[in-house]
């Protein structure tokens, strides 16, 4: 059996995330749905072989289940990406204006990286630590 977690997003613009997550952070577009009234309905963003899947947020029934946080709020969840090089992605993410709220560092459990938010208030973490490898 085999599974696939991605990490699923909402934004209030997420039109404009869309750009700065692809800026920010170096995601890609696989696919982008509008919805008809200015926002988006469905969208894939792609980082090596991770994705993430996000649109606007709307008080529709996934909606009324997750929301949008603020810069300051405390999160339930968050994703680590592993890449190859943390600072690279600090130094972009850092350009692009993201918060950061754990500056990059060297983890007594191996690796490095750091945590930030992105302009909408959602946590992400990047570092080289991967829990795969032996």
């Amino acid at each position: 059996m085999s599974s696939t977690i991605i990490p699923t997003l909402r934004y209030r613009n997420a039109v404009k995330m869309i750009d700065w997550l692809c800026s920010g952070f170096g995601f890609s577009q696989k696919a982008v749905h509008e919805n008809g009234s200015g926002g988006i309905a469905h969208a894939q963003l792609t980082l090596g072989n991770s994705m993430i899947m996000l649109s606007t947020h709307q008080p529709d029934e996934f909606g009324t289940q997750q929301i949008v946080p603020d810069s300051e709020s405390a999160v339930t969840q968050s994703a680590y990406i592993i890449v190859e090089d943390p600072d690279a992605v600090f130094d972009r993410a850092k350009e692009a204006g993201a918060k950061i709220v754990m500056d990059i560092a060297d983890w007594d459990h191996g690796g490095r990286g750091f945590s930030c938010r992105d302009p909408e208030g959602q946590l992400w973490n990047f570092g080289s630590y991967d829990p795969w490898e032996d």
